[in-house]
């Protein structure tokens, strides 16, 4: 049996543990003799393993990797799920503007039967209001009523402050239009253009083919067939649309008289002449007994109007500012509108004839009378007659006027 060690050999170095401790006291390890002696303690036969830096900036890469998939998932949630979040929270953007507009102009166009969810979109889209929300709810609220046209409002406009421009018709933006009684297309042409700035070689194309607006095949043009009144357009109409407009409203004043559809070219012609020769408007269904007098009788009509419309539509010429009197070239030219080269009607209308004149082509005058001539052209005072004689003296009654007068006749 061994012996045990006594309590003194316990706690007494040995001769070769003496033999190897340093001599004096032992000096304090330095943190780099410390880091080098743990390295070369893992590089050993002890445990393996990455460095303990290494280890940290791992977790740091598996930190970063979660935050930015929760970072997405959050981006996800809100990007869905926005609205519902900022009412819960209370972080409502606003949907509207405040006050009446940044000064910014633009038109805003509404169309036939749009309701409030049309114009919302398009005030909208127009960047007058801020939301289709903020106008539409209002628009529910309010049931407006809206009239189609087109509406110079501002940029960032409160709903509120584009309703109300939208009521106010001053906010209407039309193009205005006079188109007298008795002028002829190209001067209705220039009217329109002056209007509404669009050119007039846009309204020549567009008269090219006058059967596209449904007038008779025998129209030479359109003449005649442009009821002469006030109209007025929106930004944008197109040159072939307000033809259109006028010529269906022509029709729709022959159909209210009862004219017929194969009476129209007939009807229009004798109205035009009427519309030029007459100035008073009695006078007016008196020169239609005139010429329903002649027709019947199968004189020539011989109205200088005639000559001259035919003269300046065969030559190229303005028939504007004619004096009353024609040459004997006009009267001479063999053109389909001169009545004194062919007897009947002109081969179309020559003017814009307004509603007395129609009426008058309609309801001629009862008389006997054949011949007439205005021997005032300041008053218009027109004298009708049955004889030759009768007429001559007219005529000298005018031609006397003419010198008197400073009147250019």
């Amino acid at each position: 049996m061994a012996q045990e060690p006594s309590w003194d050999e316990m706690f007494t170095p040995s001769p070769d543990a003496q033999a190897q401790a340093p001599q004096g006291p032992a000096a304090p390890a330095s943190r780099r003799a410390l880091r080098e002696e743990s390295g070369s303690r893992s590089s050993g036969g002890g445990r393996s393993g990455p460095p303990r830096r290494k280890r940290r900036l791992g977790w740091l890469w598996a930190l970063i990797a979660v935050v930015a998939v929760l970072g997405a998932g959050t981006a996800a949630v809100w990007f869905t799920f926005e609205d519902q979040v900022r009412s819960v929270l209370g972080w409502e953007l606003p949907n509207d503007y405040e006050g009446t507009g940044n000064g910014e102009p633009v038109t805003v166009v509404i169309a036939e039967g749009d309701f409030g969810a049309d114009v919302a979109r398009s005030l909208v889209e127009a960047g007058v209001t801020m939301t289709y929300d903020a106008f539409y709810d209002l628009a529910v609220a309010e049931n407006p009523t809206f009239s189609p046209g087109a509406y110079s409002l501002q940029k960032q406009m409160s709903a509120q402050a584009a309703l109300a421009a939208l009521q106010d018709p001053a906010n209407h933006v039309t193009a205005t239009a006079l188109i007298r009684e008795g002028i002829t297309l190209p001067q209705i042409f220039a009217a329109l253009s002056e209007a509404t700035g669009v050119p007039v070689e846009d309204y020549e194309a567009a008269a090219a083919d006058p059967t596209a607006f449904g007038i008779p095949a025998e129209a030479p043009s359109l003449e005649g067939y442009l009821f002469p009144a006030k109209y007025t357009f929106d930004p944008g109409i197109s040159a072939h649309d307000q033809i259109a407009h006028l010529v269906n409203t022509m029709m729709q004043r022959l159909d209210k008289l009862g004219v017929a559809p194969e009476d129209r070219q007939r009807v229009l012609t004798t109205a035009s002449l009427i519309q030029r020769e007459a100035r008073q408007s009695d006078d007016f269904f008196k020169v239609s007994r005139v010429i329903q007098n002649r027709l019947d009788t199968g004189m020539m009509l011989q109205f200088d109007s005639t000559s001259h419309y035919g003269f300046a539509v065969t030559h190229g010429t303005s028939s504007a500012g004619a004096t009353v009197f024609t040459t004997d070239e006009e009267r001479a030219d063999p053109n389909p509108f001169n009545t004194y080269a062919n007897t009947g009607l002109p081969a179309g209308p020559i003017s814009a004839p307004g509603d007395v004149a129609l009426d008058a082509a309609l309801h001629p005058a009862d008389g006997t009378w054949i011949y007439f001539v205005t021997v005032n052209l300041e008053t218009g005072e027109t004298v009708f007659t049955t004889t030759t004689a009768e007429h001559n003296a007219a005529v000298q009654q005018l031609r006397t006027w003419c010198k008197t007068t400073d009147f250019d006749c």
